[in-house]
């Protein structure tokens, strides 16, 4: 049985237009949701930091600045366009009387959200790009995410400026003009809202036509899965990121095509939120724990699926803390407007039918190389094209994680089996049974000196400064996307049943290579670089566990295997 089997009741809320409804009583109708406000509860915990990492001096040069390590400490020789998306939380939590918020009409609030959009102007290139993690990035990333916070913050304050709307049009024509390497189809939908922010404060044609040319971009790289393409495959984090940023478009431009990229997106999203209210993790392409609300409150009106997912993250996501803690000062405001807006935008429509009361099913998605059981007593989750990750989750939390083999060699050489890559995989779904087999790839590890500070800001000042994407990409293949394959191989075997896994693990050493100086089956270990990878969610807690035996079996005879049973604890009656 899959997520398209249930059936709900579709009622339209605010802007959202009317659809045809279920029979009677297949939906639950409610005006204020005790849930509701679970999501400004949670938002308005972060404002105060907010207010710590914005510089608050008028007469300050940095006036309006969010980054704090730029501003204040001074350990940074730019400063980061991201940190100006900052301003959006602010600008709703002065503007929309949510529950028991104290910065309702407080003018000062709304002073410091206009200053931070003046100074994402004040500290733009000329063209209106800006940079992120070094000089002269012109980062497609910083910009969309500053760019969609910047006019969301004039559209929900009602300000139109003068030179703020020049700055946006300037910054939305270098969007126009420049695209990013890689396959990152997030930015795509938030360049496709923000472009539609532009037109909607300047009335400028181009805008809303590029903004379509982005959303054809998102469509293109939908997988008939209901998938997106986030560098090498799904990523369920960064795609409920897409569908919110898909949502908001929805929302302003009334363009009900949306609809058809966004309901097979939301198809392919239930299958990730777990039964304890996490969701997503290293299963996917790029590592993340992302879970962003409002697309699936938006689209509760059209799939019973979607309020099944935004319940259960009321639910238990957020009052029992099983959800992702993102919480850096670079990454911390991500999610705290997502809320608001989840808030402001609730569905009048619940699902009738808790997630957790899903009846056992399976599905294997070929083209992303994912499978999902749920037995009932288990909740599943294993790519095959990360090698074998897999993540088993019960109603009680995190029952089991594994990121795949790590281990070193006595050379230092870390070499891990998680890297994306074209692996041998078999998936039998009669017998429940899936393997994948390949290379072991060097652990990516790149870390700064001074030395290579100093020449890296030279390349920035030179080629870097008039060749952006050319660094970028050249970063993305030592950082990302490129594979330092070893001759250690590897095979994992996975046998699903009702009531426990049995994962077999197999290791190869050619002759002449360097012995195994330690072993693990890591329950977190990430290798490429990803931003918003390596946050805090229960399943990290989750032990290593060292395979010593399996470590002297190769080193003595070539090769080695471990077999480990996975069984949940007894229901409770």
């Amino acid at each position: 049985m899959t997520s398209s089997d249930f059936a709900g009741r579709s009622i339209g809320l605010n802007d959202v237009p009317d659809v045809p409804a279920a029979p009677a009583g297949s939906a639950i109708e409610v005006t204020e949701h005790p849930w509701r406000r679970r999501y400004t509860d949670e938002a308005l915990l972060y404002l105060p930091r907010l207010f710590q990492m914005v510089d608050r001096n008028q007469y300050s040069p940095t006036y309006g600045s969010f980054d704090r390590s730029y501003w204040h400490y001074r350990t940074m020789d730019f400063p980061c366009g991201m940190y100006q998306e900052f301003v959006l939380p602010l600008a709703l939590a002065h503007t929309h009387p949510f529950p028991d918020n104290p910065y309702y009409g407080v003018e000062r609030v709304r002073e410091l959200a206009m200053a931070g959009v003046h100074y994402a102007r004040k500290s733009a290139h000329r063209d209106g790009s800006c940079d992120d993690y070094f000089p002269y990035e012109r980062a497609l990333g910083a910009l969309v995410f500053s760019l969609h916070a910047c006019t969301e913050t004039l559209l929900v304050l009602g300000d139109r400026t003068p030179a703020l709307l020049e700055f946006f049009m300037r910054r939305g024509d270098h969007l126009r003009a420049h695209n990013e390497t890689g396959q990152l189809t997030n930015h795509q939908a938030l360049a496709a809202l923000a472009l539609y922010n532009v037109y909607m404060l300047t009335g400028e044609d181009r805008f809303r036509k590029s903004s379509n040319e982005f959303v054809d971009i998102v469509r293109a790289w939908q997988s008939d899965e209901g998938w997106f393409q986030e560098y090498e495959g799904a990523d369920p984090g960064y795609h409920s990121c897409t569908i919110a940023f898909l949502a908001k478009l929805f929302k302003k431009s009334k363009d009900e095509k949306l609809l058809d990229i966004m309901k097979p997106a939301v198809d392919f999203a239930w299958h990730f939120m777990h039964p304890d209210g996490s969701y997503a993790g290293e299963y996917g392409s790029r590592n993340t724990y992302h879970f962003y609300p409002h697309g699936f409150e938006v689209m509760a009106a059209y799939k019973p699926e979607a309020a099944q997912i935004a319940d259960q993250f009321l639910d238990k996501g957020l009052p029992l803390r099983t959800r992702y803690f993102n919480d850096d000062d670079r990454m911390c405001a991500h999610y705290l407007y997502d809320w608001m807006q989840s808030y402001l935008d609730f569905s009048e429509v619940r699902s009738p039918q808790p997630l957790n009361d899903r009846p056992p099913y399976q599905k294997y998605f070929e083209k992303a190389r994912i499978y999902v059981q749920n037995t009932g007593r288990y909740h599943a989750v294993l790519s095959l094209a990360k090698g074998g990750v897999l993540k088993v989750t019960t109603e009680d939390g995190p029952l089991y994680s594994d990121t795949g083999l790590i281990g070193r060699s006595t050379d230092g050489t870390v070499i891990v089996s998680h890297i994306v890559d074209d692996y041998e995989v078999k998936a039998d779904l009669q017998t429940s049974k899936f393997s994948a087999a390949g290379r072991m790839c060097r652990r990516k590890s790149k870390l700064a000196t001074p030395f290579t500070q100093i020449i890296f800001r030279l390349i920035n000042l030179t080629l870097g400064r008039f060749a952006p994407n050319l660094l970028r990409s050249l970063l993305q293949k030592v950082l990302i996307t490129g594979k330092k394959r070893t001759n250690y191989e590897f095979a994992r075997d996975f046998e699903f049943l009702d009531d426990f896994v049995i994962i077999r693990s197999r290791m190869k050493k050619p002759p002449g290579s360097r012995k195994l100086e330690s072993l693990h089956i890591a329950s977190d270990a990430t290798s490429i670089y990803v931003a918003n990878s390596n946050v805090y969610q229960h399943s990290v807690l989750l032990p290593w566990r060292e395979l010593s035996q399996m470590r002297d079996q190769v080193n003595t005879t070539g090769e080695g295997e471990h077999t480990l049973t996975i069984k949940p604890p007894k229901q409770r009656a």
